[in-house]
């Protein structure tokens, strides 16, 4: 079981990782419920329209409980029958409900112990861009039996997400932009990922121009309310996972009296700048590489062991590749170091992953680089056939509309020399990204994250988690009113079902309300 919760979920790091690419609202308005209850729903029966954009970011000011409901229809996806499927239409701008609407896509696994529910609990696996439906359909493979018995599990896929519609469309193929040199020593590879930037953003706007200004944390935070509304319920749990934790305490201070109980795993610092959330993601990635370099030299076993010093072989290896990337077919991207530090990314976000790491390594001082480009395929969810899902564009979009933190091309080669100093391995990688400073659609204001007046919220952070690493996930927890850390001993990201103290420290919290002692660690 522990195992089994943790291999399904899926997180993607910071923007500034992505170096060959880059790298409320008002008083609320009443959602309006699409389906009926005759209708078998799938992601074939959800549409939305969709006008001109203008945003908002203004916090709201009310909390009323909306009359409507969400019709549930057995899901065509499962064979077994225990999720349901439902739709909810959300104004692109809660200001203007008029301008225009997304149909978010919801799913429900409901309570196994109806007589003993207590509510809904609504959940979100990470990102952004990623959609949570599927996390309610396979929740078992994310939480403890106990939850499962006490809540209806909810999962949406957020705005510009999944099989919610309209979503964010960029591209097809992924090759030509991340397949290229991440850390350039020329002006004409500089040029080449800037003009990969620029060109993926105009593919943005081309295929989904009107929806990019409407798709932030803060207008799926205020989703987030339109959908406990529907449901009839005055107050709600949620979990959050990654990215999960942002929009958590994003939801919980602009509705806090809404909150009965959340839970933040894997959390990041809320309040920090894009330049700092960048910089304790490198140095979190640089520190996970160091261990697996120095647990790799000091075991004979390792397949990269390098006579004992790994650290040294994979330096210049990954001067051999930037100098002759490694052809594995003719129809896809050699692994350049922009593949490769991509791989090795994935592979920090959890040691199970770190044997793959090893004879990948191995293969590719041998020549071949086929380990490395499944892990580069693997990070960036790429499916048999060679499609992709449209997680990383709207990643992209919700990152840039968040916080794009530089703003010119000059100003993100200021950071290189920063992030350089901060992991000499990662750092480059991580500067060099230019989508966000060249996007096209302004920042939204932000949103100072207090929590204020939502109670207890419990943060996890686990002291070996590469893409939100334990001080970032501290920092979360103080910056939320009620907010109690949860310390887990792990070399992973994140930390809920790890082990079953963790388990049982969340569980009672969820379900009696009782949260665990200040300081709590699980080992």
């Amino acid at each position: 079981m522990e195992h089994q919760l943790n291999t399904r979920r899926r997180f993607v790091v910071s923007i500034a990782a992505l170096a060959t690419i880059t790298a409320l609202i008002t008083a609320c308005s009443e959602p309006t419920i699409i389906g009926s209850s005759s209708d078998t729903i799938d992601d074939q029966d959800i549409t939305a329209t969709s006008e001109a954009p203008e945003s908002s970011t203004t916090p709201p000011t009310t909390n009323a409980v909306s009359s409507e409901k969400i019709v549930w229809s057995p899901c065509l996806n499962d064979p077994a029958g225990e999720s349901e499927c439902g739709a909810l239409a959300v104004p692109f701008n809660y200001d203007d409900p008029t301008i225009g609407s997304f149909t978010l896509f919801i799913t429900r696994l409901p309570a196994t112990d109806p007589a003993n529910k207590i509510g809904s609990m609504l959940v979100n696996p990470g990102g952004p861009g990623f959609g949570g439906s599927s996390v309610a359909q396979d929740a078992q493979y994310y939480f403890s039996s106990e939850l499962l018995d006490r809540f209806d599990i909810i999962g949406w896929d957020p705005r510009g997400t999944g099989k919610s519609t309209p979503a964010v469309d960029c591209i097809d193929e992924y090759d030509e932009y991340f397949g290229i040199d991440s850390t350039p020593e020329t002006p004409e590879e500089k040029q080449a990922i800037i003009d990969a930037s620029q060109k993926f953003n105009d593919e943005c706007v081309a295929r989904s121009g009107e929806i990019l200004p409407y798709i932030s944390t803060q207008a799926t935070a205020r989703d987030m309310d339109s959908i406990r509304q529907a449901l009839g319920e005055e107050k709600i749990t949620y979990f959050g996972f990654s990215y999960g934790s942002e929009l958590g305490a994003t939801w919980a201070t602009m509705f806090p009296n809404t909150v009965r109980a959340a839970v933040l795993d894997g959390a990041s610092d809320p309040n920090a700048t894009s330049l700092d959330q960048g910089l304790a993601q490198a140095k979190g990635f640089e520190k996970q590489l160091d261990a697996f370099l120095a647990a790799c030299s000091k075991r004979v076993s390792c397949a990269f062991h390098s006579s004992g010093n790994s650290a040294a072989a994979l330096d210049e290896l990954l001067i051999e590749i930037d100098k002759s990337p490694i052809v594995v077919t003719a129809d896809r991207t050699p692994v350049t170091q922009g593949v490769m530090y991509t791989a090795l990314a994935q592979s920090m976000y959890s040691d199970t992953l770190w044997p793959e790491l090893e004879r990948a390594l191995a293969d590719g001082v041998a020549g071949d680089g086929a380990g490395l480009l499944k892990l580069n395929d693997d990070y960036f969810q790429r499916k048999p056939g060679g499609t992709y899902g449209n997680e990383l564009e709207a990643f992209l979009a919700i990152s840039c509309l968040d916080d794009p933190g530089p703003t010119s091309v000059a100003a993100v080669d200021e950071q290189i020399p920063v992030f350089v100093k901060a992991a000499k391995r990662f750092g480059a990688s991580f500067a060099n990204g230019y989508s966000c400073a060249l996007w096209p659609v302004p920042q939204v204001q932000r949103l100072e994250i207090t929590g204020k007046n939502a109670g207890p919220i419990i943060v996890i952070g686990t002291t070996g988690d590469a893409a939100t690493p334990i001080e970032s996930s501290r920092n979360a927890a103080k910056a939320l009113e009620g907010g109690i850390f949860l310390t887990v001993t792990a070399d992973q990201h994140p930390g809920y079902g790890l082990n079953q103290c963790v388990v049982n420290a969340v569980d009672r919290y969820l379900i009696d309300l009782t949260p665990p002692p200040v300081g709590k660690v699980c080992k």
